[in-house]
């Protein structure tokens, strides 16, 4: 992998980019900005898994599972050491479980729970959409997992 600027590629240009969590926030805020100029939408995808292999960190075990599968136009960060956030660029709210339909076969042999919100459809803000997609997530959590919440 290649790393510049607190992101990281795949070394064969596919699959998302991954970055920390302080560089996902301030790509958020700058999707935010252009999607608002040029009148297209993100979404936001909070993911949790239930456990990981004694190697890694759940969030270490998500990232290696999702980067590969989503667009290059994507970013993925670790959360803390249990989640994962999604950018998805020029994805809508209703496209959301389509693409987490194309993620939950590598994810088969855990339990997860995942939480979603689009801009401009639920929320205008780059803060809107993390506390959605976050809370969407625990409610997926307290409702046994194995699915993605999104906003009504």
């Amino acid at each position: 992998m290649s790393e510049a600027s607190g992101a990281k590629t795949p070394s064969n240009g596919g699959g998302a980019f991954v970055v920390d969590y302080p560089f996902f926030r301030l790509l958020v805020d700058m999707e935010i900005q252009k999607a608002q100029r040029l009148r297209y939408p993100i979404s936001l995808v909070a993911l949790e898994m239930g456990a990981a292999p004694a190697t890694e960190t759940s969030s270490d075990s998500l990232v290696r599972i999702i980067a590969p599968s989503v667009r290059a136009t994507d970013a993925v960060a670790p959360r803390n050491g249990v989640s994962v956030m999604l950018l998805l660029i020029d994805a809508a709210v209703e496209s959301l479980a389509a693409i987490l339909d194309r993620l939950t076969p590598s994810l088969e042999t855990t339990t997860w729970s995942a939480g979603g919100a689009s801009y401009p459809e639920t929320a205008s803000t780059a803060n809107q959409l993390l506390d959605q997609a976050t809370g969407l997530l625990a409610e997926a959590k307290r409702n046994g997992g194995r699915r993605l919440h999104l906003p009504a």
